[in-house]
């Protein structure tokens, strides 16, 4: 390694004692006949200037923007009055979309169960309703009787509706006006008089009527039943095939078929019709 004194040889000896007395004064030191200089050895570099150049000629910063002015006294009372409703708002929003996702998710992920499940609640709700409308104050809510119409909107209801819209999108694939018409017709003239049927003769069933009075039953209440339906189902089944997309078909439907439900219900509790018995004399 180079080493580099840090004293250098300057200058002679002073002439005069008085300038060597300066001389020793200001750190000098006396190395033979010379007189050696403590220097400070500058180590800069060549951006130096070019630094020190470009801070001197730095533009001042921007001043910053004056403070906006206050609101007027009708929007800080409006903001006073915020924070103590929309909290509440904030919840309930949160709380209903969060309902509608997790629905929608339970119908992507289970739609058979999904669509099962909401028709029996739709049913159980129907029936109830037709009971308290229908019955005389003094008498009691018939809850076999609803679990019936529970029963058949989880097991007949909301699985037909389910591989109906399926099918009937697959048929006719289109949501033009003609389709529509076209599923329209196909509802009422196939999947309404079968479902129908099944819908009695279940209900009958369970009430434990025997097959000649579940025929009697059809005889006398069918017809009334698909003619209120050719009323009630047109403009609903409409809009079901023309804006609903087909996997939420079935909740729109099972939502309109509240108030037919409630019509359904207080058909199917009407006594059982009187059956003929023929004997051999």
């Amino acid at each position: 390694m180079l080493f580099v004194p840090r004293q250098v040889a300057l200058a002679s000896l002073p002439s005069t004692p008085a300038a060597a007395a300066a001389m020793v004064a200001a750190g000098a030191l006396h190395a033979g006949s010379r007189v050696l200089l403590p220097i400070r050895r500058s180590f800069s570099t060549p951006w130096s200037h070019v630094r020190s150049h470009l801070h001197s000629t730095k533009p001042p910063s921007a001043p910053l923007p004056p403070p906006p002015p206050p609101p007027p006294s009708s929007h800080a009372a409006s903001a006073r009055f915020t924070p103590a409703f929309t909290p509440t708002t904030r919840r309930s929003g949160s709380i209903g979309s969060g309902v509608v996702a997790w629905y929608l998710g339970s119908i992507e992920a289970r739609p058979l169960l999904t669509k099962s499940i909401t028709a029996a609640t739709i049913y159980t709700v129907a029936d109830l309703t037709s009971q308290m409308i229908t019955l005389p104050p003094e008498e009691s809510l018939d809850l076999i009787r609803t679990l019936r119409m529970a029963s058949y909107g989880m097991l007949f209801s909301g699985p037909s509706l389910h591989y109906w819209f399926n099918f009937i999108s697959k048929v006719v694939p289109k949501k033009d006006v003609v389709s529509t018409f076209k599923k329209m017709f196909l509802g009422q003239a196939v999947y309404g008089p079968i479902i129908n049927c099944i819908f009695f003769s279940y209900n009958a069933g369970l009430q434990g009527e025997t097959i000649p009075e579940i025929i009697a039953r059809l005889k006398r209440d069918i017809i009334p039943t698909i003619k209120s339906g050719l009323i009630y189902w047109p403009l609903c089944d409409f809009i079901t095939f023309k804006f609903i997309p087909v996997h939420l078909q079935p909740l729109v439907s099972n939502s309109f078929a509240f108030l037919w439900t409630i019509y359904l219900t207080y058909m199917a509790g009407l006594k059982k019709p009187g059956v003929e018995v023929i004997t051999s004399s």
